[in-house]
């Protein structure tokens, strides 16, 4: 079983997938649940989301009475500065070439294929299995977003993304809010005349240092992400946009925390005489599961049956399973091992591609009644 998941997975890997450009890593994986008889379907969503693939989905009717699951993977990557050579060294796979290699979230793509391939061939009793591979989760969560989740019969279901040791399960995922500011102050010649201009970038960096950045408190962090301004040295700056987010697990923090930005954002285009447009929006709502909750004991029970005893953490990050929980769905993210994700020194070991397959296979198993 090794030998198939890594072979799949490192087939996966080795084509690039930046958002947007996922189509050749999407034939793939068409091309696989083709072989494994499946009926394969595209939506529309890709024009939709600015990609060259829509959301892939496939439905296997149940052969025993249960609850059905759903397995949900993105076959985007944060863009690699390379070309992706995985090799395996001592049990790990990482990239030669020294760029990213698409662990995440291939290395779930892989088991949940791998898993399917192995419920059909062994004609393992289930309770109906629907797989989606989405476009584009990198940037926005954006195809997972696009996608009609009416389509699913199951109202359970799993990625497999965090970079964690297995065993990890995710109880929740924070509220995230996006803000792009651009102060518009007066061009001026900075040495001739200086005192005619107004500087955005002054402005902008007077409202950036009252933002409290970084780990704001147990639930919250802030973080201003680019910055670009001015047209030249010698000309003191008319414009400056940045662009900043928020995230709590605690949505009225969260709501507390944007004002606060405003307000200084306000102040500081006050005080160095600009004006400033601000724009905020929801990036995605946050959730939180109990121990209690069906999928989770479910998770528990599979993770069990394979060796491992649960461990429950809260994630600084969102998934495709923000996107499923915010419509009514109960969908939990599984740690799957992967290390150093989005940085050359990515990788996974061969052992934890493996364990992941078995983790699908036992929560199958698990959800037969």
């Amino acid at each position: 079983m090794a030998a198939e998941v890594l072979d799949l997975f490192c087939e996966l890997a080795a084509i690039q997938s930046p958002p947007g450009d996922e189509r050749a890593v999407a034939d793939v994986v068409t091309r696989y649940m083709l072989d494994c008889g499946l009926t394969v379907d595209e939506d529309d969503a890709g024009p939709r989301v600015g990609s060259n693939m829509g959301n892939l989905y496939a439905r296997i009717e149940p052969t025993a009475e249960g609850e059905p699951l759903f397995f949900c993977a993105h076959l985007d990557t944060v863009p690699p500065t390379a070309a992706i050579e995985p090799v395996v060294e001592d049990g790990i796979v990482r990239n030669a070439a020294g760029t990213i290699l698409g662990a995440d979230n291939k290395s779930a793509v892989a088991a949940m294929l791998e898993g399917t391939r192995r419920v059909l061939a062994e004609g393992r009793p289930h309770p109906g299995i629907e797989l989606l591979f989405t476009p584009k989760e990198e940037v926005g969560l954006n195809g997972a977003y696009a996608f009609d989740h009416t389509r699913l019969r199951a109202r359970m279901g799993y990625v497999y993304d965090q970079a964690a040791p297995i065993g990890t399960v995710i109880l929740g995922a924070p509220f995230s809010q996006a803000i792009q500011v651009t102060f518009h102050g007066r061009a001026a010649h900075s040495g001739m005349h200086p005192e005619d201009g107004r500087s955005a970038i002054a402005a902008a960096s007077r409202a950036i240092s009252e933002f409290r950045l970084g780990r704001v408190d147990e639930f919250s962090t802030a973080n201003v992400g680019t910055i670009t301004g001015g047209t030249a040295g010698n000309i003191v700056p008319e414009w400056c946009t940045f662009e900043a987010e928020a995230r709590s697990h605690d949505e009225r923090r969260l709501a507390d925390l944007i004002q606060e930005m405003q307000d200084a954002i306000t102040f500081a285009a006050g005080v160095a005489e600009c004006d400033v447009e601000t724009t905020s929006r929801k990036s995605y709502r946050g959730y939180r599961f109990a121990k209690s909750d069906r999928a989770v004991v479910l998770a528990a029970e599979a993770l069990g049956r394979c060796g491992y005893e649960p461990v429950y953490e809260l994630s600084g990050g969102a998934a495709d399973a923000n996107v499923f929980n915010e419509r009514g769905l109960e969908c939990v993210n599984l740690a799957n091992g992967m290390t150093d994700i989005h940085t050359p020194n990515e990788h996974i070991a061969v052992a934890d591609l493996e364990a992941m397959v078995d983790v699908t296979l036992a929560l199958v198993d698990a959800a037969v009644t």
